[in-house]
């Protein structure tokens, strides 16, 4: 179980199904209600769970932005809320046998997902963080853009290049923009200012991955390693079975995070002493690239986390 509440903690669980338009829910497990996902439903919701007893705690799935005001309001209303990845509802619910799937059925599931798992609650994120994670996937999806078009220029014919090349210029330019308002905004905000000053301390870490570390991982500091590395996907996880010892692996987390904290891992290894050490030693021992540099990446949560955990620990120089 992901407990994070007291043993003795009393809790009424309420399956939430997010879709754009609507807000299905059930407090009792047999019957549902809803109210549009609109500022007015929204109210309705939170005044009704707020009031329950004992108090509700919201299960909810991901749905890739559609459940962010929801989270919002109810976190404002004083109702926790617990938000999971969707394919381990999808997958309690195969262990169930349940094979249909509408708004009602998704609802009374997470409430029984909630009950039976009791996953950790939602971490409530600070409006600048949350506005930093707006500008990062601007970042994000004016990068993809470019990649894809400087793709395209490998190929490009006569006709094609000039128009592919002018496209090439107006992302350039819009991801030096989102550089520059990421820089501006964190630079603003004593809070994140002070966070990233202090995760930059770490050699191989730029503005990139401290920006997405704020934005994206509001557990950092607070957590232990472990559970981290589990967060961000760069836990591995054993496969055996019988006599069966099969190579252990990362899975799951948070792909954005991971991707970035590759790229910071491999600057590392050249630029930071330590680190470059750990990841030779590994290397002679006959581990695999790819292992040992997922194994820098989680030395470098390990060391981030510890950063923000206690201002009193310093760095090896």
């Amino acid at each position: 179980m992901e407990k994070n509440q007291p043993e003795n903690a009393k809790i009424t669980y309420v399956g939430l199904d997010v879709s754009k338009d609507r807000l299905d829910y059930t407090v009792d497990g047999q019957s549902c209600g809803h109210v549009p996902n609109t500022e007015s439903g929204l109210r309705k919701l939170s005044a009704e769970l707020s009031a329950i007893t004992p108090p509700a705690r919201v299960v909810c799935e991901a749905t890739g932005g559609y459940e962010r005001a929801a989270l919002s309001a109810l976190l404002l209303a004083g109702v926790e809320v617990c938000v999971v990845n969707p394919g381990r509802v999808r997958a309690f619910a195969h262990a169930e046998g349940l094979l249909a799937k509408t708004d009602r059925l998704d609802a009374l599931l997470l409430k029984r997902f909630g009950e039976k798992v009791q996953p950790r609650l939602h971490v409530p994120m600070d409006p600048s963080a949350a506005a930093l994670r707006e500008l990062l996937d601007y970042r994000r999806q004016a990068s993809d853009q470019l990649v894809a078009v400087r793709n395209r220029l490998e190929l490009a014919g006569k006709v094609l290049r000039p128009l592919l090349e002018t496209q090439a210029r107006f992302f350039e330019e819009k991801l030096a923009e989102a550089d520059r308002l990421i820089g501006e905004h964190i630079e603003h905000d004593d809070t994140l200012r002070g966070k990233a000053e202090r995760l930059r301390q770490l050699k191989g870490v730029g503005p990139v991955l401290a920006a997405t570390l704020l934005a994206y991982v509001p557990e950092l500091g607070h957590i232990q390693d472990k559970s981290l590395s589990a967060l961000v996907g760069v836990a591995p996880f054993a496969r055996d079975s019988g006599s069966s010892l099969r190579p252990r692996r990362v899975r799951g987390g948070r792909g954005v995070v991971r991707h970035v904290l590759y790229m910071a891992s491999v600057a590392a290894i050249k630029h930071n002493r330590i680190l470059g050490a750990f990841y030779q030693r590994l290397r002679f021992a006959g581990k695999p690239a790819s292992l040992a540099l997922v194994a820098v990446m989680r030395k470098m949560l390990g060391v981030l986390n510890r950063l923000l955990a206690d201002p009193h620990f310093a760095l090896a120089q």
